[in-house]
Formats: structure tokens, C-alpha cells, sequence
């Protein structure tokens, strides 16, 4: 048997000295000839293994390794390392590089790992290790400034922006097409599309000017590249390159034909975001779920699956599939720890709002959506949602004290978490809006103070809100306000020393109240002659300084005063109207507004007529000895009975007889 062993194994190490590095099928069959000798050869298993893993048969080279046990795994830890990478299982390629380490080529693997498991800072550091011991002239330099490049993209979209290597791309990255990209991807990512688009337009030029490619691989290459490019010309509102990019992707290649799952799930759903003809829900709803599932070794970064995730949710709102999507983002909600100041939650929360109103807004989306507010009343997305809602219906009462009494509550608590919501710079920052609109200058001063004063004892304090804020209290003569605001702008300094802003705050703090601190800081400003050498001040003096009047609540309630100088509206004057056969020479008659019964004159005419007239009298004695009384609007009259004498008694009787 060890016979047999050792010819096998100089039969193939034979082959290997004779061979090249692309006789990876060669490999393959004389390991196998030589395992069906001795099965438990571990030098023929290893070179099975990479040959497999040199033909992308990776879940084979797994096989091969349980098959070999221990022995293998411990003689190839690189090579099971790779493979678990490739087939998706990261978790277990991160733990065993992490464990095994010590070689570059473990280091690269982890790298790729944990910056596929969106452990971007812990990619970064690798990377910059990798960089920091990197020969010159190795072939690894070019990948490990591309890896590098796009680590500091996905930190900028996940928000960690503090942590990338570079701002600015190098000359050296406006030379290859792919760190052109990734620098394109990083602009986009802090929201700078103008120097994004500029980018993405180098990067396609390099692409098509390389002369190692083929026209299919450049437009495989380019692809991502026109994707992105239609995000990029959708936020900034240029509907025509829309338009005319995603022609261009239909030209070249029908998206249901890209090879890559992911950019064509991607170009599907910016195809459907930007198209200005889909006009039938449904239809949208149909291109949208075209796409197949993708697999595990190529689904997209979570960010991207956010996206991706709304933009289903809200075809489906637009599809009336309220009930669906109300079961649903409710199922995810339920998940998530509330209050919470992630985009991803929230948005899912006013999804989740949009579904239960049914699309409704004003008044009746609120009716539907209040309760809900009972339910979740730590929901920072529906909270939002609510105040929006509000701000439509002009009811800026009802927002702002929502808003305060949430504010209020979570300032209560002394959960660490709850505190960061509580003084988030964007819930700061639309509390303060809904104080400007009401004019309520001394709230919004004390609230951008208490937030500076929260966010100054931690670790990353928001530099938008600690400018707002000490911009507000440099409003105020104060010197406890002013002190207040030159700790903020020390603050400020302290991220930056260089920042202009900054400092000329802290010397406008600090210049009533304590002027030796600044004294070394006034000479890096700005002379006051180099501001104002372009402005003529007799001109502006000459012109005067307008200045719009302020009212007060009782004045803005009253009316407008008439103006005085408006002159009066003409009235028409009615020609006057004269009776038929009218004689001026004549009085006219006093009864003439009386009806012609109850005139003095009036005469009954016929024997009818004048008995009627004997017959009804007003107030008058009848020949009955009965007073008649009128009833009103015609109800026909009252006969009174006329009394005795006045002293009563019995009325004589008529006797029967004659005399007596």
C-alpha cells in the first residue's frame, strides 16, 4: 500500500512540474486517478481542491473536503476558507480567517467576508492593514485601492462616513474606471450628485477606452454604471437623461437579459421609479415582481434591499393591496425596538400609516390614523407621519403640542436610548421649524440649547445642530447665552480648527464678555476691509434699510382698516316713479296704504255686499247684542255675549199669560 501510495503521488507530482496553470481539467483528472488508488491521499485531495476551486465548482471542492476530514482542513484552510466564501456561507469564511490568520491571503478573505456581512469598519481596518505591508509592484495594489474605494462607499451609505479613508478621489483614481466608480459611489452616498454624475461620466469613458475588453465584457462593465446613472439624474431632476439612459439600457441589452441578478433587480426598480408613461398601477406592479428571487451569494446590501423593500410596499399601496401591506409592515414593526430613530423603521412605520388610511390624508387619513397612535405611542415614523398630516390641515396647534408632550415623555425616561431620540438633530430640527412658524424665537433659542448641551458630552455630536444652535444664542445679549454659545462653538473647533464658521462664532461669543480669549483668534479672519471693499454705504445709507412691521396676535386678528385715500363706490340713483294721472296741486290721501275695505270711503256695492258690511263690524255692537271680535290671518271671528246690568242679579222672567 505505501508503495502504491508513493508512485501515486510522484505520478502527480510529475504532472504538476510538467503542467501549466491553465490545465486546471488536467489537474482534476490525474488527482482523481490517483485518489481511486489510494482514496485517502491527502496531497491528491489538495490539488482536487484546487483545481475545483480554479474551475468555480466550489460547492464540489466542499465535498471534497468533508470527505478528506481533518486532515485536509488543516493542511488547506485557505483554500475551505475561499470556498466557503464563494458558495455564501460568509459567517463561517469571517470566524475561520479570524481564527487561522497570520497570512495575507486569510486577511484578504476576511476582508471580503466582513465587508459582504456589511461589517464595513472592520473591512476597513484590513484593508488599511493590507495596504500599510503591500510590496511595491505587487499585483494585489491595484485590487486593494479598488476594495478600498468601494469599503469607503458602503460606509458612507451606512452612515459611518467618519470612518472612510478618503473624501476626494486621488489623480491616481480618476485613472482606472473602477476606483473612478467607487469614488462616484461615495459622492452619492453623502448626497453630493453633482460630482457623482461628473464621475460616473470619467468612469464610462475609461471603461470604453479599455482595449483588453470585448464589447460584451465593456457592456457588462458599463451596465452598473448607466443604472446608477439614472438614480443619480432622478434626484437631481433631469427627466430627459432619464429617459434617454434607460433607452440606452433597452438598446444595448434588454434588462430581463443582464447577466448579473442583482444590477438587473436594480435597474428593473429604477426603470419602473423613473418611468413617467407606467400610468397603470397594476402594470407597475407586474414589471416590478418580473424579476427572480435572487440567490444567497448575490443579494444586494441592505441599504439597497431597504429601497428595494419600500418601493414594493408602496406598488402595492397603489395596487389598493392596503390589507396586505398593513399586515405586513405591522409584522416588521412588532420586531423592531421602538422609539427608534432608524430610516429604515420609520419608513416601514409610514408605509404602515399610508396602508391603514388607505391613501386618505387630511382629515380623514388622521381619523384613520390616530388610534394607531395609541397603539405604538413611541412610533417616531408615525408620529411624523401625524404631524404631516396636521401641517396639511394648517393645524399647527395640534402638531406642535404633539410633538412637545412626545418630547416631554421620552425626556422623562432614563433609558440612554431614549435620550438619543429625544435630542436626534432632525426631531430637534422639525420642532424648531414648527417654532418659527409661529414665531416663537425664545422656545426655539432654549430648545437648540438644551440639545447642544446634550450632544456636547457625547462622542458624536451632530455639527448642523451645534451651529444652528449657537447662531441662536449669539441672537441674545445675554452673557450666560453668550457663554453658552462660545462652548458650543469650542465645541466646533474641536472637530474642525479650520472651520471659518466656528470661529468666527466663538469671537463673536466671547467679545463682550471675556475679549482675552480671542485675541489670537481675530487675526485669522477676514479684515472687515477685504468684506466691504465692493459695497458703497453711502448708497445704502441713501436707500434706507426696510424693515417690515411686526403685529402682534390681537393686531393680526383685527380687520383691515379701510383705505383713505380709496374713493367711495358710486351709488345708482332710482329714477323716481309717479302714479298714473298724478296732480301735484292735490294732498295726497292719508288712508292710501290701507287696505281699500278699510278705508273711511269705502262703500260696499249690491244688497249682499251691505248687509255683510252690517254684519261684521270691528269692535261695534250687533243687533243681537253681541260684540264680534276678528281672529287673525282670517280665521273668521269670536261672538261675545253682552253682560247684564252691572249690578247682576236674576234677568226678569216674560210671563205666559197676559195681564193679571
Amino acid at each position: 500500500m505505501a508503495s502504491t501510495t508513493s508512485s501515486a503521488t510522484r505520478s502527480l507530482t510529475t504532472l504538476l512540474q510538467q503542467s501549466t496553470i491553465n490545465d486546471h481539467e488536467e489537474f482534476l483528472r490525474a488527482s482523481n486517478a490517483a485518489l481511486k488508488k489510494f482514496k485517502n491521499d491527502t496531497n491528491a485531495q489538495h490539488v482536487k481542491v484546487v483545481a475545483l476551486l480554479s474551475l468555480d465548482r466550489y460547492d464540489d471542492a466542499l465535498k471534497v473536503f468533508e470527505d478528506g476530514g481533518e486532515r485536509l482542513k488543516e493542511k488547506a484552510p485557505l483554500e475551505r476558507a475561499y470556498a466557503l466564501y464563494k458558495v455564501g456561507n460568509l459567517e463561517k469564511a469571517e470566524n475561520l480567517a479570524r481564527e487561522i490568520g497570520g497570512s495575507r491571503g486569510m486577511n484578504h478573505i476576511e476582508a471580503q467576508a466582513t465587508y459582504r456581512l456589511e461589517k464595513f469598519s472592520r473591512a476597513a481596518e484590513l484593508y488599511k492593514h493590507l495596504a500599510s505591508e503591500a510590496a511595491e509592484g505587487r499585483d494585489e495594489t491595484s485590487d486593494l485601492r479598488i476594495n478600498s474605494g468601494a469599503t469607503d462607499a458602503q460606509l458612507e451609505w451606512s452612515g459611518q462616513g467618519h470612518l472612510a479613508s478618503k473624501k476626494k478621489p486621488d489623480r491616481e483614481d480618476l485613472e482606472v474606471f473602477d476606483t473612478a466608480y467607487n469614488a462616484a459611489c461615495g459622492n452619492i452616498a453623502r448626497g453630493e450628485f453633482g460630482q457623482g454624475e461628473v464621475l460616473l461620466r470619467r468612469a464610462k469613458d475609461l471603461c470604453n477606452a479599455l482595449e483588453d475588453l470585448s464589447d460584451k465584457e465593456k457592456t457588462a462593465e458599463i451596465l452598473p454604471i448607466i443604472v446608477q446613472q439614472i438614480y443619480v439624474s432622478s434626484m437631481l431632476g433631469k427627466t430627459d437623461d432619464v429617459e434617454k439612459l434607460s433607452l440606452q439600457i433597452t438598446l444595448e441589452q434588454q434588462i430581463d437579459s443582464i447577466p448579473d441578478l442583482e444590477t438587473r433587480t436594480i435597474a428593473q426598480n429604477n426603470s419602473v421609479a423613473s418611468s413617467t408613461k407606467l400610468a397603470n398601477p397594476y402594470l407597475s406592479h407586474r414589471i416590478f415582481h418580473s424579476v427572480s428571487a435572487l440567490p444567497k451569494t448575490a443579494k444586494p446590501f441592505e441599504f439597497q434591499s431597504d429601497v428595494l423593500r419600500r418601493n414594493s410596499y408602496a406598488i402595492d399601496i397603489l395596487s389598493l393591496k392596503y390589507t396586505g401591506v398593513a399586515n405586513s409592515t405591522s409584522s416588521s414593526l412588532s420586531k423592531q425596538p421602538s422609539p427608534t430613530t432608524s430610516t429604515r423603521v420609520n419608513t416601514i412605520s409610514v408605509l404602515n400609516a399610508a396602508a391603514h388610511a388607505q391613501n386618505q390624508v387630511g382629515k380623514a387619513g388622521l381619523k384613520e390614523i390616530l388610534p394607531l397612535l395609541e397603539k405604538r405611542p413611541n412610533d417616531v415614523g408615525l408620529l411624523l407621519t401625524i404631524i404631516q398630516l396636521y401641517l396639511l390641515t394648517n393645524n399647527h396647534g395640534s402638531a406642535i403640542s404633539l410633538l412637545e408632550s412626545f418630547l416631554k415623555r421620552l425626556e422623562e425616561t432614563t433609558s440612554e436610548t431614549d435620550q438619543d431620540v429625544r435630542f436626534a438633530p432632525g426631531l430637534v430640527g422639525v420642532l424648531v421649524s414648527l417654532y418659527s412658524t409661529q414665531g416663537r424665537k425664545s422656545h426655539i433659542r432654549t430648545e437648540l440649547a438644551k440639545a447642544a448641551s446634550y450632544w456636547r458630552r457625547k462622542s458624536k455630536p451632530s455639527p448642523a445642530l451645534f451651529r444652528a444652535a449657537g447662531q441662536s444664542l449669539l441672537g441674545n445679549s445675554r452673557s450666560e447665552d453668550l457663554a453658552e454659545a462660545g462652548k458650543i462653538f469650542a465645541s466646533l473647533r474641536q472637530q474642525d480648527d479650520k472651520d471659518h464658521f466656528a470661529i468666527a462664532g466663538y469671537v463673536a461669543s466671547y467679545a463682550t464678555i471675556d475679549s482675552s480669549k480671542i485675541t489670537s483668534d481675530v487675526e485669522r479672519l477676514t479684515p472687515v476691509s477685504r468684506l466691504i471693499s465692493g459695497i458703497d454705504a453711502a448708497a445704502l445709507e441713501d436707500a434706507g434699510v426696510p424693515h417690515a412691521p411686526t403685529l402682534g396676535a390681537s393686531e393680526r386678528n383685527k380687520k383691515r382698516a379701510a383705505d383713505d385715500s380709496a374713493k367711495p363706490a358710486k351709488k345708482r340713483v332710482r329714477k323716481a316713479r309717479l302714479p298714473k294721472n298724478y296732480d301735484p296741486s292735490k294732498p295726497p290721501d292719508q288712508e292710501r296704504w290701507l287696505p281699500l275695505r278699510d278705508r273711511l270711503s269705502y262703500r260696499p256695492k249690491g244688497k249682499k255686499g251691505k248687509q255683510k258690511a252690517a254684519a261684521v263690524t270691528q269692535g261695534g255692537i250687533s243687533e243681537k247684542g253681541e260684540e264680534s271680535l276678528p281672529l287673525a290671518a282670517g280665521g273668521g271671528k269670536v261672538i261675545v255675549e253682552k253682560a247684564g246690568g252691572i249690578g247682576g242679579g236674576k234677568a226678569k222672567k216674560k210671563s205666559k199669560g197676559g195681564k193679571r
